[in-house]
């Protein structure tokens, strides 16, 4: 009797740059989610940003389509800007885009995304569904509602701060979906906790931002100032690593 096959366990990096997306990609990562402010839990990265990453990534190009942190409930004028933000990504030629809507009670704004995720399909993009899916009030029927909508794959920590904690609500939504869309761990995923993730759900793609600490080459320095709230160095900032890429994909794949 043969022995089963293992799955290839592929890897989607969140990318807060171009630089990290061309270091997503040269580590072996399958997809890249383009985004900004990941402190803010990540939001619509700029134009350019997405132009050059276009130009530049051989790879898919996903982008983030969020117009602020905080909750996922949008007025008029911040869905009209989700709106134009899918429109520049179909005309940039990006290969999907990952969105995220509820209203207030906790559940999927199946009015508005069903909207954008229409405007994506017709030109042949891709659509995941974001971790909003972890701040709804009912996560299964939320799965139900988002694979209504269309959407191929959905990155979630399964309702708490990182995957590992989410493990059991995360292996619960990919049997519940039954290979009907893809459900992809993200938050927390690393090199120490790829393996167990993958082992207590089941999962076969992964989200990773892969990120390190990359030093300033400045050298003056004024050591009296903060250029934003809550930020400790001025000096640094995180990019996607190389090789943190290359090894949670090894990991992964154990």
């Amino acid at each position: 009797m043969n022995k089963q096959t293992k799955p290839v366990i592929q890897l989607e990096v969140c990318a807060n740059s171009v630089a990290s997306a061309l270091a997503a990609q040269e580590g072996g990562a399958i997809r890249v989610e383009l985004c900004e402010n990941l402190s803010e839990g990540g939001t619509t990265p700029s134009y350019g940003q997405i132009a050059l990453a276009r130009k530049l990534l051989s790879i898919k190009l996903y982008v983030l389509i969020r117009p602020r942190g905080g909750d996922f409930l949008y007025s008029d004028v911040e869905f009209d800007i989700m709106k134009a933000d899918v429109k520049h990504c179909i005309e940039t030629g990006c290969d999907g885009i990952v969105i995220g809507i509820l209203n207030a009670d906790g559940s999927i704004d199946k009015k508005r995304c069903s909207q954008l995720v229409g405007m994506a399909k017709s030109k042949g993009l891709g659509v995941t569904f974001h971790r909003a899916i972890d701040m709804c009030a009912d996560i299964s029927q939320a799965l139900e509602d988002i694979i209504e909508l269309g959407c191929e794959r959905i990155l979630t920590s399964g309702g708490k701060s990182t995957a590992v904690e989410g493990v059991n609500t995360i292996a619960h939504l990919i049997e519940k979906a039954n290979g009907r869309i893809s459900i992809m761990p993200g938050a927390g995923v690393n090199e120490k906790t790829v393996a167990d993730i993958i082992h207590f759900t089941g999962a076969t793609e992964i989200h990773s931002s892969a990120r390190k600490a990359t030093k300033s080459q400045m050298l003056f320095k004024n050591d009296h100032i903060l250029m934003g709230y809550g930020e400790t160095d001025e000096y640094s900032y995180s990019m996607t690593d190389v090789e943190r890429v290359k090894n949670i994909i090894t990991e992964a794949n154990r």
